[in-house]
């Protein structure tokens, strides 16, 4: 660690990870990219980076190593071996097949299949009166969207939704040690699960089966992708719906644009959703090496948070960048990180949010959001709303 006496918050800042700083942890994070762009927290021993080149770096380098980032847990669980907690080559071999189920061609073909679903979600909503975006919306989408690649039937939706929901803790790092445990329970569940699901797909064309066919891996190590696949996707995949509605409904203007946005136009508004308010809002790693990046020195061994959210916000790289532009272009956000671990579902994301987003505004052209502040949940990771009633309004 630097020699030098650690930089600390202002005092009328509160700090991100406190309790009372995660509702708005963009103040904090603002300060630190300002003034002490590679920061190191006394209060949590991690280095914090803060800008956007930095963070870049920080994706990019392979002196940053994301299985020795396992180490910035604060708890005494390992997650399997997957695409998350592996270096390359090992993270090659584990994501080339991983493909299979979430790459380009997985999600064109089941683009039509995605398309209906969503229009019998918004079909689905009542013609007016309330609803809540992240029970209504966020988590039916998500989980039509892995039935969509699992090959799932109706009757197992309601188990698979629970057992994501419950594993989904293992996202959040600083979870406190009982939740922790239930965690784990839920993950060996899951896994449980999608072994005997995987057992039934081998004569189908769904994604599914063709990840379960791929002899590039073992079975631990397909199961090990697959349920890195549901921990790491389902929850930020309905979480970012109501994040998105969150920051849309308050700009009518945006509202009235998205309902009239074509395809290219929706994916453009997408991505600007998710610069402001990523479900995954940082990443770990640990440095193998010395670093030096623009905002400061790195020591080896460094255990590293590339901030994306506040990289995101970066006023070097994005004009008015605390503003919502749906037509910023272009927007290299980090909202799917970046270099050899760039989110492989980033295209299935890009594509279901950019068809239930216009659809619902255009059905519902009145809607509106909760007066007053938004109701954050205390979880690091994803960063999501415990819910977010909205007025339909009446459908046009």
């Amino acid at each position: 660690m630097s020699t030098t006496a650690p930089v600390r918050l202002p005092e009328h800042l509160i700090h991100p990870f406190a309790p009372a700083g995660r509702a708005d942890p963009h103040p904090a994070y603002r300060w630190l990219r300002a003034n002490d762009p590679v920061h190191y927290d006394a209060a949590s021993r991690l280095w914090l980076v803060t800008g956007h080149g930095d963070c870049a770096t920080v994706l990019r380098d392979p002196r940053f190593s994301a299985a020795q980032g396992q180490r910035e847990r604060a708890r005494d669980d390992a997650l399997p071996p997957s695409m998350l907690t592996t270096d390359p080559p090992d993270h090659h071999r584990l994501r080339a097949p991983g493909a299979l189920l979430l790459g380009p061609a997985a999600v064109r073909s089941v683009a039509a299949g995605l398309a209906a679903d969503v229009d019998a979600l918004v079909d689905g909503l009542p013609a007016a009166g309330r609803v809540d975006a992240v029970a209504d919306l966020g988590r039916p989408l998500a989980t039509a969207v892995y039935a969509r690649l699992f090959g799932l039937p109706a009757e197992q939706l309601r188990r698979f939704e629970a057992l994501a929901r419950a594993a989904s803790v293992n996202l959040d790092p600083m979870v406190p040690p009982a939740r922790a445990a239930l965690g784990r329970s839920a993950a060996a569940a899951l896994t449980h699960f999608l072994d005997g699901h995987t057992r039934t797909v081998a004569d189908t064309e769904v994604p599914l089966a063709a990840l379960a066919a791929d002899d590039r891996l073992s079975r631990a190590e397909m199961l090990g992708v697959l349920s890195l696949a549901v921990i790491g996707g389902w929850q930020p995949l309905a979480e970012f719906i109501g994040n998105a509605l969150h920051l849309l409904l308050p700009d009518r203007a945006a509202v009235a644009a998205l309902g009239r946005a074509d395809e290219d136009a929706a994916r453009l508004a997408v991505d600007e959703l998710l610069r402001l308010e990523a479900p995954i809002p940082f990443t770990a790693r640990v440095t193998t090496d010395r670093v030096e990046l623009d905002g400061g020195v790195l020591p080896a061994g460094a255990r590293v948070l590339a901030v994306l959210t506040a990289a995101n916000r970066d006023p070097a790289v994005f004009a008015d960048p605390d503003a919502l532009h749906l037509d910023r272009s272009p927007n290299p956000h980090l909202g799917f990180g970046g270099g050899p671990h760039f989110c492989l579902a980033a295209p299935l994301v890009r594509q279901t949010a950019a068809l239930l987003l216009p659809r619902l505004v255009r059905r519902f052209p009145a809607l509106r959001g909760p007066a007053g502040a938004p109701d954050w949940d205390q979880c690091l990771v994803p960063r999501r709303l415990r819910a977010l009633p909205i007025e339909l309004g009446g459908a046009a």
